[in-house]
């Protein structure tokens, strides 16, 4: 679980998967028993995070004014920026959607704000993520207890 925190904001770990996934080795030790309903309810909340945390840099450039543009341009800079570590994960995002702005004929102005909102965008994945990953151990603590 705490691997799955980390995950969260350590970039190329997926922390809400591999909190998930102690979940289910709590399960598999015998000596908590999640029901199947919980098991099943936090597997859908973790591919809707998962996918989420894709999504919301791109819809945080579209809410702050970018373009389809500043959307592709967001989209995959959160892809390329996997390639560069902590960095490239939070500014991938933002330069793409300035860059995709730019190339859109946005002016800068315009262009710097769709890449705040793509990077405000981030910044809510990342809370998401770990809320999510809170409330999970926050599980797994009860069961134990």
């Amino acid at each position: 679980m705490l691997v799955g925190i980390i995950g969260c904001i350590v970039p190329g770990l997926p922390g809400v998967p591999v909190a998930y996934v102690g979940l289910w080795i709590a399960q598999a030790a015998q000596r908590i028993d999640f029901s199947w309903q919980m098991l099943l309810i936090w597997g859908i909340v973790t591919i809707v995070v998962s996918v989420l945390d894709y999504v919301v840099p791109a819809w945080g450039t579209k809410r702050f004014g970018g373009t389809k543009f500043g959307v592709w341009g967001s989209t995959l800079g959160v892809f390329v920026g996997l390639f560069f570590g902590a960095v490239g994960v939070i500014a991938g995002p933002l330069i793409g959607a300035v860059l995709g702005e730019l190339l859109g004929g946005k002016a800068m102005r315009e262009a710097l704000r769709a890449g705040w909102g793509s990077f405000l965008g981030l910044l809510c994945g990342t809370i998401l993520k770990l809320i999510c990953c809170g409330l999970m151990t926050t599980a797994l603590i009860q069961a134990i207890w």
